[in-house]
């Protein structure tokens, strides 16, 4: 028995496993738990692993590789349509078998233990962001049902409800009131564990010289930088720089078929939470990059001149901040703002 693609679909407790040989067929076909599964690689002959880039692939990747096997990660997208038939753990591992021995796949890169940290931490900040809104939310409705107005801004909020916490007024019962205070001081705990996390960003970025050379390009703070680093490292799995913006979505939708090219509006395909932060770090940069007198800034103002949509702006700069990060990660340089737009 020669396997030259095992193919692993990951299961929570139990993984199906399907191993191929140099024609294809399939002479492996076996459901283990996740120990055995180690224990079994252990004893194979080097060969290719392939698995969908999902959570727990990464880490069995690392341990599969300092075995000598070659692993191959996949996004789920790419490996569903050589799925025959019926759709099972089973079929899964042999379609995933089957996508890893395409010559035109493309794979995913295997993340190290520090970036999947990196990303862990971010992963915790966007949810502590998002019930901080949540409660925030409430907290408007609730005094909202009590006739109390307050203007748009988390700033303006805190300051206006802190006011009125502190003054004596009838317009809230005993209860709600104590409610009030005990939703603002949930507010100031999440408010406390999110500078927790941006400070411990702000370490990270001053520690490695590939964040700290991201956060020389404008509209990319710390935030973007380490998130990204932890997301492509340094962004050798794109060819081109190209590549990294289609992968983060920012390039049009293609419709061309009868040879009329038709392109729509985004694809936002790939990293949502990388496309946010580029896309918002694109939008606080705007308006001093198109006052600037730099090739990038020339070009803000060629397309505002025509009478571009600014969010169509904004987007086009996002893609090429992209572009540009993927050329700072590549070359090890620093930005540099006399670099023409063409030649990144």
């Amino acid at each position: 028995m020669h396997i030259s693609i095992l193919g692993i679909d990951i299961g929570k407790n139990s993984c199906s496993v399907v191993g191929v040989d140099d024609r294809g067929a399939v002479v492996v076909r076996r459901t283990m738990r996740r120990q055995t599964l180690i224990e079994f690689v252990e004893k194979l002959p080097t060969c290719v692993i392939a698995m969908e880039a999902c959570c727990g692939a990464h880490h069995l990747g690392r341990l599969f590789t300092a075995r000598g096997h070659e692993i191959r990660l996949m996004s789920p997208e790419y490996v569903r349509p050589y799925v025959k038939a019926q759709k099972n753990d089973d079929r899964d591992a042999e379609g995933i078998a089957e996508a890893a021995s395409r010559p035109t796949m493309r794979f995913v890169e295997l993340k190290s233990q520090e970036q999947l940290d990196i990303q862990t931490l971010h992963r915790v900040r966007s949810r502590l962001v998002a019930e901080r809104t949540s409660l925030i939310n409430q907290l408007r409705a609730v005094l909202l049902e009590r006739g109390v107005i307050f203007a748009v801004g988390r700033v303006k909020f805190e300051s206006a409800l802190d006011g009125l916490l502190a003054e004596a007024d009838e317009i809230l019962s005993p209860r709600i009131r104590s409610l009030v205070i005990e939703l603002r001081d949930e507010w100031r705990m999440l408010d406390k564990k999110i500078e927790a996390l941006n400070a411990e960003f702000v370490a990270l970025a001053r520690q490695n010289s590939a964040m700290r050379r991201l956060t020389s390009i404008p509209g990319i703070g710390v935030l973007n930088a380490t998130a990204r680093v932890a997301a492509i490292g340094d962004a050798a799995s794109f060819k081109h720089a190209r590549d990294l913006g289609a992968w983060l979505g920012l390039v049009p939708r293609q419709f061309t078929t009868g040879g009329k090219a038709r392109l729509l509006g985004i694809t936002k395909r790939g990293n949502t939470y990388l496309r946010t932060l580029l896309v918002h770090g694109a939008r606080a940069a705007m308006h001093t990059l198109s006052q600037s007198a730099t090739p990038i800034g020339q070009w803000l103002q060629t397309m505002l001149s025509r009478g571009v949509q600014r969010n169509v702006v904004i987007v086009a700069l996002a893609n090429k901040l992209a572009r540009i990060a993927w050329a700072v990660l590549r070359k090890g340089q620093p930005y540099e703002r006399t670099y023409g737009v063409a030649a990144i």
